[in-house]
């Protein structure tokens, strides 16, 4: 009850924050790298070593960074998850963690199973939605793709589906964009984060603040609801 209560909750804040799109218009400049779009940032302002962008149309350079930014967004999402509901904290809002270290953030999921089993039926319905969401604000529909080579709607901001419950979009333009950026640098960061912290405990099995020497080892592997 717990589980399907929160993600019931997750779902009805989610889809009250939508609203509509906050970015101002944008007008792409070809003599600029990635056609002027914010996340350029010093001390390396056109990063590309594989050269992505070298001959990109602005249509693919605004899906590379509409992909960008849905993986940045999850990642920040996911790196706060994993220290959170590692020791000490141990905050879980999904089932109690109160009467054991049920470890690593990369073993969290097999105590769900065991707990909740159709919560993932309830997480691909949210998911499923709130992406639903993002397609119809922003991409074209698929019949119309290959006609107008653009997936992306030509007055669509990457990213900008209208998410904003805080209010924190400013109105000014330049604002609007450095804010972006932050976004952007954040969600870079938290993808490089995330994937070093999931490869830390792919390796030794400790939690995050454990391996720092941060926090008390409590965890016993036997007390899993499924073991490898």
């Amino acid at each position: 009850m717990k589980i399907a209560a929160a993600s019931l909750a997750l779902f009805a804040a989610s889809a009250s924050a939508f609203g509509t799109p906050k970015a101002p218009t944008f007008t792409p400049d070809a003599t600029k790298f990635a056609y002027g779009l914010p996340g350029s940032i010093d001390p390396v302002p056109d990063f590309d070593p594989l050269g992505y962008t070298v001959g990109a149309d602005y249509e693919t350079i605004k899906e590379y960074r509409e992909a960008e930014l849905q993986h940045g967004r999850v990642a920040m999402l996911g790196a706060l998850g994993m220290l959170v509901t590692e020791e000490p904290i141990e905050f879980h809002p999904l089932f109690q963690a109160t009467n054991k270290d049920i470890g690593p953030a990369i073993r969290h999921l097999d105590e769900v199973r065991a707990v909740s089993p159709y919560f993932f039926e309830l997480l691909a319905l949210i998911i499923g939605a709130l992406e639903f969401n993002r397609a119809l604000t922003g991409w074209t529909a698929p019949d119309d793709v290959l006609s107008k080579n653009a997936a992306l709607k030509p007055d669509y901001f990457p990213g900008d589906v209208g998410f904003d419950p805080l209010g924190l979009a400013p109105k000014d333009p330049e604002e609007f964009y450095a804010l972006h950026t932050k976004e952007l640098q954040n969600g870079r960061l938290a993808m490089l984060g995330w994937a070093g912290m999931v490869a830390q405990e792919l390796v030794n099995g400790k939690e995050i603040f454990v391996n720092l020497g941060l926090a008390e080892d409590r965890f016993d592997p036997s007390k899993l609801p499924v073991q490898f």
